[in-house]
């Protein structure tokens, strides 16, 4: 046993040395933090040989930290870190590696709390990185994509995303081989993604099921044991297409497989290994008959920090199924007293996207009180396109998909 636990124990030393940071889906969030601040001070240190690879070391660290829980601080530090490892970068190539990491610190930045000037400042560093050697040229050509998927996705039209799914199947082809595992595979969970959502916007099942299939070969090549959080992100979008599918088909078969979809991504991991990403999974699920209140209350409390994308997302979904159960219980109490904490929130300053959603949340309030017999809502076409359009705008096209699926007709689901 002894002889085991040094093993193990080498084994993680050398792990710590490698460029492949991997082995960190293996341990939780807060020892990711405590790797991320050892790293820091190691980086920090006058007698520290190589600084700007310890640096950018350090970002990467506190850069996994803040996708695991959504915090804006380890976010700042990861930006920090990457930036100290650029004002020591003195060859093209040193520069390419140190505008890389920022750029990736930026498209979390954005995909987190949506702040569109990310994908500006990210683009901004990539025009004015120098071509670097074959390999780090098809990295920066990986994330480059990445950032233009981002800003077409802010059109919020079918065209705009199929142009930056064929620009990511470019970069993925001329990348072949050349990028590192984790860079290859957040360039296909993104591009997934986008045909995922062109999918459901042009209700195609053949751009679902394009994603479903390369979906599963990533999950396929992610062990349980030593990726999971890598195999449980693969499984939600699985999970999502399905949905999709299942929605376009009216297939409840496939509904209840993409129930046990999401089942599976959320049993890879317990909530405190990766906060956010069981957030995700229970967000993304709130359509589905069998999730739980409670569990989309724990997600919402996972995701609290301010102008988290996925916290908003939250907040809408639990105030939507509240809303729910009291109109059909007919408690008007209930539903004044959420009227009274939406304009409480409201009054106060928030950031685009808590406020769009608490506008929606206020609309799905109004409407439920006007159907037990209260007043009429005026003006709920104004509120929620706005609201849709500040979602959209910063980066949430689900919660704008929220808001205009209130505009036709009266939808709580």
């Amino acid at each position: 046993m002894f002889e085991f636990g040094r093993d193990l124990r080498k084994l993680f030393a050398q792990a710590r040395e490698s460029e492949d940071l991997s082995w960190l889906e293996l341990i939780g969030a807060n020892l990711v933090e405590a790797e991320a601040r050892a790293q820091s001070v190691d980086a920090g240190r006058v007698s520290c040989r190589k600084p700007m690879d310890a640096a950018l070391r350090a970002a990467a660290l506190w850069r996994e930290q803040a996708r695991r829980s959504g915090r804006r601080v380890a976010l700042d530090k990861a930006k920090s870190a990457a930036e100290d490892a650029a004002r020591r970068a003195v060859t093209p190539d040193a520069h390419a590696r140190t505008t890389i990491e920022r750029v990736r610190v930026l498209l979390l930045d954005f995909d987190l709390f949506g702040r569109a000037q990310a994908l500006a400042e990210a683009g901004a560093l990539i025009e004015a990185t120098q071509p670097p050697a074959r390999d780090l040229g098809a990295q920066l050509a990986a994330v480059h994509a990445r950032v233009a998927a981002r800003r077409q996705r802010l059109v919020g039209d079918v065209a705009a995303l199929m142009d930056a799914a064929a620009l990511m199947d470019a970069a993925e082809h001329d990348s072949r081989h050349a990028l590192p595992r984790d860079q290859a595979e957040d360039l296909q969970l993104d591009r997934a993604a986008l045909l995922l959502e062109g999918g459901v916007l042009q209700r195609d099942a053949r751009l679902l099921d394009q994603a479903g299939r390369e979906l599963s070969l990533l999950v396929e090549a992610a062990s349980p044991d030593y990726r999971p959080l890598t195999r449980a992100r693969a499984l939600m979008l699985c999970a999502a297409g399905l949905a999709g599918l299942a929605a376009l088909a009216h297939d409840d078969a496939a509904a209840a497989q993409a129930c046990v979809l999401f089942d599976a991504a959320a049993e890879q991991f317990t909530p405190d290994h990766s906060p956010l990403d069981w957030a995700a999974i229970q967000i993304a699920r709130a359509g589905d008959p069998q999730a739980s209140l409670t569990a989309l209350m724990q997600a919402e409390a996972l995701a609290a920090e301010p102008g988290s994308i996925l916290g908003a997302l939250a907040r809408e979904r639990r105030v939507s199924l509240q809303v729910e159960a009291a109109e059909a219980a007919g408690d008007k109490t209930m539903l004044d007293s959420m009227a009274e904490q939406l304009k409480r929130r409201l009054s106060v300053g928030q950031t685009p996207i808590d406020w769009a959603a608490d506008q929606i949340g206020l609309v799905r309030v109004g409407l439920a009180r006007q159907a037990l017999g209260g007043p009429a809502m005026m003006g709920v076409g104004l509120v929620l396109i706005e609201a849709a359009d500040a979602a959209r705008d910063w980066g949430a096209p689900a919660l704008a998909d929220r808001a205009m699926r209130l505009l036709p007709s009266r939808q709580t689901v």
